[in-house]
This record gives structure tokens, C-alpha cells and sequence, in this order.
């Protein structure tokens, strides 16, 4: 698949630029663990050094000595090889050119590009002046190169105190990018370093040592994300007035952000000091730790990598993407086994009580010739889960209850006789009877409406069983400043009284399964070492995302053995499928990407409705967006040609968000009230009163309210501090109920604040 990066390297080695070289490098800080958004950039950069035949350094960006640690540093080298990628003997610390970083700046103060500025931290910003305001100089910007070289070498010797001096680069006070009004160098940190002790009091920043690493290393393709692109000016000025050995380019792509999730390693460090998660590799953290204690494969990461691609815009992906890649791996790779999480006895009065019989089990039960079994003991006391059975079942119920029949997994057809209670009421077991001429699916013309799962009393094995779901209830938990309001108080539901089949016993820490009719399950690594069985719920088996693209069903795995041992992890992600001739076209004539083009062209039934929606007048790119992220939540296990709203009337409600008419969140609200009783988007719009604010005077009022309610928030901005034009727009979006029109908001906001 190619994108905006490939086709930028593909022209370098067209016209010669690198001589047919392609070095890349991933150069994590080390101050917490790797997460979500790092595998997206350990995927690209490892990615791309391998397919042009090149090669990926790794490279720790150790610079700040207070918050670095070499647990950061091993856990990166630990994530990195597990999820596939090897950097071979091209490994390297920023903190090896601490010495030539050093004489770098020397040199650009003996060519008068950088000053000692002596001015405090407060100084500095004012003097920096805003966006309609140019900087202007400090008392200490015209010091000779003599003072400069003796201020400097005794800054590094160690003379003064944290703070009393900067070096700055002499570059441009009245540069429109706020970056270049004298960027800080170099600053005193008196702080022992992890690798070099106390041989340095003073550090670079990343803006200065980031561009010198590259081009030591001769990196061709420096990848960063996008919140470096005004950075890129400073990189490109200090490469150009250095005598460093390359020439490297930067080059940004956006970032990973997946909904219900946090990648800021501060924060990710808040929740962990706070006790708030058991650890950086708390199975319900985003990171890489975490999702392997999970159970998630390196395999379905890079997948959903491949999946999510490389654009130039910021955007968030829906976590039922990532779900899916989850399951279409786990699928193919991991046997089904029995587990039941809140046991029921049931006791089988016709069955004698000394007999006992095996059953054998498929552990690919589509593919029994090919997967091999294993054998089940049943015997006259069983164990069911308690959410099987019902007294007073509702309509629709087709487990067990009283006086009716299920099918046992693999075995018999049960009927529920009488119910056994406790002094309080309770069931604590069931009496039933079996049919022992219905073992396996026998006995044509016996059937029955429900299947459930078992285990034998006297072989259960007992279990604890940990429920993960997602950290927080929101998609963008640190919206806004305090994410802990939005933790999940169910993230985490352990059953301790769970029982498993004897066949996993043995089995080593980490193994996978899928229990039937549960989900897919991991032993945990560490705590089911110590004896006992542990396991953590990886990813519940619903996936609506892959039932409207007309994947195969959950339980229909491909030929496989029953693992022990990971298989052997494959250099890059490959495609689970080509793409048939609807796919194909899809790309020709709608420009769609491979994902969106494999997902609405495997079900005929999402084809017709995807074409009928585009053929109404809505816009290709956006029902397919529309289709692939949204649609898939409301489904709630139906298709396409079950929901109460036609292709026509979705093709009208796509046209209206993307006409600026209502918003993305609003059309989400419109789309959910669809999916459950129809409905012309148009009317549901004007009822619910969902039109979008467009208009300025209406706005303005509310933009006014902001900024003087936050005038602290609006100096800052003033001052130099542009990120918080995020925060303004925000409250807006909050005080309108999500109405406002951002891009006239963000105007507004803008005007308000140079005011």
C-alpha cells in the first residue's frame, strides 16, 4: 500500500538523492513504557527499512535527566523485539554525542549563531513576543563570541546554578513561527544522568539535539509525527549551519489516536504512581506491556498498524478497528476450549452415579480432520454457567429453564426437571435428565434452540478469571484536565470462583484460547507462574465490525495446531485477503484505501448498500468512513437489510455533515436514533435541533465569554503558548452542546485573542 512517505522515498531513489539509501531510526525518550502510538511509528520506521532494503536505528533520546530511567530503555528494547523488529548492531543513546553535540554549539557561537542569555525563564517568554507581535532581544543577546565560549565552557563546568543561564541560537526575533525567535539550546540541569552519572550539569533540548542525532547517524527519512512540523525549521537551520557529516530530511505523518484510549506518558505515569492501575503493564493499558500481558498478538498489532496506514491529517480511529484485528488474528491461531465463569451444578438423575465417559472435542471445530482433539470427561454432575439458566425466561430466551431443553457443546440434549434453592431463595443446582441417544448432534430429528457450554465437577479445574474492558467510559478521556473522572469503575471484573476444562493444565504462562461462547482469553504471564490459573479476557467475541464486512463467523478458525509456543513472528504484515473484483474496482472508481475497499466489497449485502447510498448523491469517501467506523457500533447483531433505515436516507445524513449543515457528532446522534426506529435525518435534525452554529454573530457572544472567562489561558496564548487555541475551541464546542461550526469557532477564537 502506498502513501505520501513510500512516494517521497520512491522519488529520492529515482533521482539519486541518498545514492538508493534509505536510513531510518525510531528515537523514543525513555520516561515510560511504549504504547499504542509508538507501534504505529515502530511499525512505519522498521517498515520501511525493511521493504526498501535498508535499515532502522533505534535510538534513545536521552536528554533530560530527570525523568529518564534504563527500566524504560529495556522495556522499549523487550516491546520492539516482541512485536517483530530487529535494528541489528545499530543501536544507540543520544547520550553517546553528548561530546559532539557540545562541540556543535561551539562552533555555532563562534560563528555568532548563539548566545548565553542570562535572562530569566520569565524574561525569555515575554521577550518573545506573540503572533501579531515580534520578538524582541534581551540584554544579553549582543555578547561577544568570547563571553559567549566563557560562559558556556563554565556552564558545563559546572560553575553556576539550575537556571542562571541558557544558550540560545541567534536565529530570527521576528519569525512568524514562534520556534525561531531564539530557540533554547542548552539549559543547567545538576541531576545525574542514567548512563553517564554526573559528568554533564548541562542537557541539550530535543530542538537542538534531535536534528545533530540524525545526521551523525546519516539518517535519510527522519519520521515524526505532526505535532514536530513547526519544528521542522529549526531542524532543517540546524543541519545547514553545522558541520555535520549528512543532510537528512524531516518528514511528518500523523499520529495513532484510538478512542477510549491515552497515549500521554505523563498521565499513563499519573495513573501508575497513583495506584490506579496495577503497573505500566496493567493489561488495560495502552501499552505494549499491557496488551501483551493481555493477550493481544504482535501479529494483530502491526496488522491494525497496516490497517489504520499513514496520512498527513490528525484523526482518531475507532477502537472496534483494533478489536477487529484482534479477533481476525486470534481466530486463526487459537483452540477452543470449555470454561464456565459462575458455575450452576446441574445433576443428571438418569445418568448413573459411578459411570463416566470421554468426549472428544475439537479444538478447530470446523476443522476436525485437520486440528486434532482433545478428550472431555463427562460425568452425572456438571457445571453450567448461571446466566444459562432463567426460572421465568423472557421471550427470546433459548437456554435453559424449566421443563425445556438444550444442547450440551460436543454432548447430550439436557431437559431441566425441578430447581434446587437455598434457605434464601437462591438456585444453587438443577436436576435434569439426559437423552443419551442425542451425544455429538445423534438422534435426526431432535433438535432444540440453544447450545451452552459445561464443565465436569469432579475435573474442573479452578480458575480466576480477570474481565478487562476499557479503561475509560469517553473516547477522548483527556479531553479535558482531570481523565480520572472518566476511568471505568468495570474495567476490571475478576470471577474467582471460574472453573476450566483439564486440558489446559500444563499449559505454559501466556497461552491463548478462545472459551466458546465467551470470548478470547490469555493466561496471565506472571501470576499463572506461581501454580495457580489466571486468565485475562483479551477481547469479547461480539464483532459487528466484522459481521457487516461479511468475515467469517467467530468460531470459524483456519488449519492450526493447538499452540504452545508463538509461532514464529514474520517480519511484516500480510494481508489475511485479497481483494475480489468489487474491492478492485472500489479503488479505481471511488479512490477508496484497501481497508475501506476489503471491508464494503466482501458482503453482498454492503456492497448494494454502499453503491445505492453513493448513487443518491452522498460522496464516496464519506459513506465509506461512514460505513467502516460508525455504522458497525449500531448494528447490534444485525446486517445491513435488517436495520429500520434505507441507503437513500443514510446517503442524506452523510450529505449533511459533510454540507456543515450539523456536525460529525451530531450526525453520530442522528445515526444511533436511525438505527433504532428510522427515520428521515432531516426531520430528526430539526426536532432534536441539531443545526449546526454557522453563524458568526450567534458565536461571537460565546467566544467573548470564553476568553474572558480564562484570561490567565488567553495570556499564555499571547505570550507563545498556541497549543491552547485547542482548550478555546473545546469550550466553545462544551458551551454550544457540540453545535458550534469549528472552523468558524477556531476564526473567531483567533481574532478574539489577538485582540
Amino acid at each position: 500500500m502506498s502513501d505520501f512517505i513510500r512516494q517521497i522515498i520512491d522519488e529520492d531513489n529515482r533521482t539519486g538523492r541518498y545514492g538508493g539509501d534509505v536510513i531510518t531510526r525510531f528515537p523514543p525518550e525513555p520516561n515510560g513504557y511504549a504504547h499504542i502510538g509508538h507501534a504505529k511509528a515502530i511499525c512505519l520506521n522498521f517498515g520501511i527499512a525493511l521493504e526498501y532494503h535498508g535499515r532502522c536505528h533505534l535510538r534513545f533520546d536521552d536528554t533530560n535527566p530527570e525523568t529518564e530511567d534504563m527500566e524504560y530503555v529495556n522495556a522499549f528494547i523487550e516491546d520492539i523485539k516482541w512485536l517483530g523488529f530487529d535494528w541489528g548492531k545499530h543501536l544507540y543513546y543520544a547520550s553517546d554525542y553528548f561530546e559532539q553535540m557540545y562541540e556543535y554549539a561551539e562552533e555555532l557561537i563562534r560563528k555568532g549563531l548563539a548566545y548565553v542569555d542570562s535572562s530569566t525563564e520569565e524574561e525569555i517568554r515575554e521577550a518573545r513576543g506573540s503572533i501579531s507581535e515580534p520578538g524582541r532581544p534581551t540584554r544579553y543577546r549582543d555578547r561577544s563570541v568570547e563571553e559567549n565560549l566563557d560562559l558556556f565552557r563554565r556552564m558545563r563546568a559546572g560553575e553556576f546554578a539550575d537556571g542562571a543561564h541558557v544558550l540560545r541560537g541567534r536565529i530570527d526575533l521576528a519569525s512568524k513561527n514562534m520556534l525561531m525567535r531564539d530557540p533554547v539550546f542548552y539549559r543547567i540541569r545538576h541531576a545525574a544522568h542514567y548512563r553517564r552519572g554526573n559528568d554533564w550539569c548541562i542537557y541539550p533540548l530535543y530542538d537542538y539535539a534531535h536534528p545533530l542525532e540524525d545526521a551523525i547517524e546519516s539518517i535519510t527519512h527522519s519520521l515524526c509525527t505532526l505535532e514536530f512540523d513547526n519544528n521542522r525549521e529549526i531542524y532543517d537551520w540546524l543541519v545547514e549551519h553545522t558541520s555535520v557529516p549528512s543532510r537528512p530530511r524531516q518528514y511528518e505523518f500523523a499520529r495513532l489516536a484510538v478512542d477510549y484510549m491515552m497515549t500521554s506518558k505523563r498521565k499513563l505515569l499519573q495513573l501508575v504512581n497513583d495506584g490506579l492501575v496495577s503497573g505500566w503493564d496493567d493489561p488495560r493499558m495502552p501499552t505494549i506491556a499491557g496488551m501483551r500481558r493481555r493477550g493481544i498478538t504482535p501479529q494483530a498489532i502491526r496488522s491494525f498498524c497496516d490497517m489504520v496506514g499513514v496520512s498527513k491529517a490528525n484523526s482518531r480511529v475507532d477502537i472496534a478497528k483494533f478489536e477487529y484485528a484482534i479477533r481476525d488474528d486470534l481466530n486463526q491461531r487459537v483452540p477452543r476450549v470449555l470454561a464456565v465463569l459462575k458455575p450452576l451444578r446441574v445433576v443428571l438423575t438418569n445418568y448413573a452415579e459411578s459411570a463416566a465417559e470421554e468426549i472428544d472435542a475439537p479444538y478447530y471445530p470446523h476443522d476436525v480432520p485437520l486440528q486434532g482433539s482433545r478428550k472431555l470427561p463427562f460425568t452425572r454432575e456438571l457445571y453450567i454457567d448461571s446466566d444459562d439458566f432463567m426460572e421465568d425466561p423472557p421471550r427470546g430466551f433459548h437456554r435453559l429453564a424449566p421443563g425445556r431443553e438444550v444442547r450440551l457443546r460436543y454432548a447430550y440434549i439436557i431437559k431441566c426437571e425441578s430447581v434446587v434453592k437455598n434457605a434464601a431463595g437462591e438456585v444453587i443446582e438443577l436436576r435434569c435428565t439426559y437423552d443419551p441417544d442425542t451425544r455429538g448432534g445423534a438422534a435426526a430429528g431432535r433438535t432444540v434452540k440453544g447450545t451452552i457450554h459445561w464443565v465436569s465437577v469432579p475435573h474442573a479445574v479452578p480458575c480466576e478469571v480477570r474481565l478487562y474492558d476499557r479503561l475509560f467510559t469517553v473516547p477522548i478521556p483527556d479531553e479535558d484536565d482531570d481523565f480520572r473522572k472518566h476511568l471505568n469503575p468495570n474495567s476490571l471484573v475478576v470471577m474467582r470462583n471460574a472453573v476450566i476444562e483439564p486440558g489446559v493444565v500444563g499449559d505454559p504462562p501466556g497461552s491463548r484460547y478462545q472459551f466458546e461462547r465467551l470470548g478470547f482469553f490469555c493466561s496471565d504471564e506472571l501470576d499463572s507462574a506461581s501454580g495457580r490459573l489466571v486468565y485475562n479476557r483479551t477481547v469479547t467475541l461480539r464483532d459487528t465490525w466484522a459481521r457487516m464486512s461479511g468475515a467469517q463467523p467467530v468460531d470459524e478458525g483456519r488449519p492450526q495446531r493447538k499452540p504452545k509456543i508463538e509461532p514464529a513472528i514474520q517480519p511484516l504484515p500480510v494481508r489475511a485477503r485479497e481483494l475480489n473484483e468489487t474491492g478492485r474496482r472500489y479503488l479505481s472508481q471511488y479512490e477508496l484505501d484497501e481497508v475501506e475497499a476489503d471491508v464494503l466489497s466482501r458482503d453482498p449485502v454492503v456492497a448494494r448498500f454502499f453503491e445505492t447510498a453513493v448513487t443518491n448523491g452522498a460522496d464516496a469517501h464519506s459513506v465509506a468512513r461512514w460505513l467502516v467506523n460508525e455504522v458497525p457500533g449500531r448494528l447490534e447483531g444485525r446486517s445491513l437489510d435488517e436495520v429500520p433505515f434505507t441507503p437513500t436516507q443514510f446517503a442524506a445524513l452523510v450529505a449533511l455533515v459533510d454540507a456543515g449543515t450539523i456536525s460529525n457528532s451530531a450526525g453520530k446522534e442522528v445515526l444511533a436514533e436511525m438505527a433504532q426506529q428510522g427515520g428521515a435525518p432531516q426531520e430528526i435534525v430539526e426536532r432534536r435541533g441539531l443545526l449546526q452554529i454557522s453563524d458568526a454573530g450567534q458565536l461571537t457572544p460565546v467566544v467573548s465569554a470564553i476568553v474572558q472567562a480564562n484570561a490567565d489561558k488567553a495570556k499564555a496564548y499571547r505570550a507563545g503558548k498556541t497549543g491552547l487555541l485547542g482548550f478555546f475551541v473545546g469550550q466553545v464546542m462544551a458551551r454550544t452542546g457540540g453545535r458550534a461550526n469549528p472552523e468558524l469557532a477556531r476564526t473567531l477564537i483567533e481574532a478574539a485573542l489577538r485582540e
